[in-house]
């Protein structure tokens, strides 16, 4: 498969994930949720997370943005579920990429992240209000 028909793909997962994304909803009784704007596109992604032995049990997000937001979105919480904390904060900038699966320039690499950041904030004020350090 050529590099063209490749991205072309990933583009047309990345809309079915904006139109019907994965986790989008209220997740009653979190343990922690946090909040990210991007003020360069307007996208705004709220991360909600259940935990059970410091283990992602559940994980919704709510929020509005482009279509890539979404998707990074929908796809990042997607694949925390049962994951550990420490796990989850050592994912980067290149993870979240590899994960949407698309090249986008340098405008766009923050709504790829966007949900990234609101998900590491959360969880260092999630561990600071526990008092442990990670």
């Amino acid at each position: 498969m050529n590099e063209f028909m490749n991205q072309k793909m990933y583009m047309e997962h990345i809309l079915d994930l904006y139109k019907n994304p994965l986790n989008f909803g209220i997740l009653d009784n979190a343990d922690f949720k946090e909040r990210c704007f991007n003020p360069s596109c307007g996208d705004e992604v709220e991360i909600q997370v259940k935990l059970k032995d410091d283990k992602v049990d559940d994980v919704k997000f709510i929020g509005r943005g482009c279509a890539i937001s979404v998707a990074a979105a929908s796809l990042l919480t997607e694949n925390i579920k049962g994951k550990l904390l420490n796990d989850i904060n050592n994912l980067t900038r290149e993870d979240m990429m590899e994960l949407v699966g698309i090249e986008v320039g340098p405008a766009r690499v923050k709504c790829i992240t966007c949900s990234l950041v609101s998900l590491r904030d959360g969880i260092r004020s999630y561990l600071e209000g526990k008092n442990v350090r990670s």
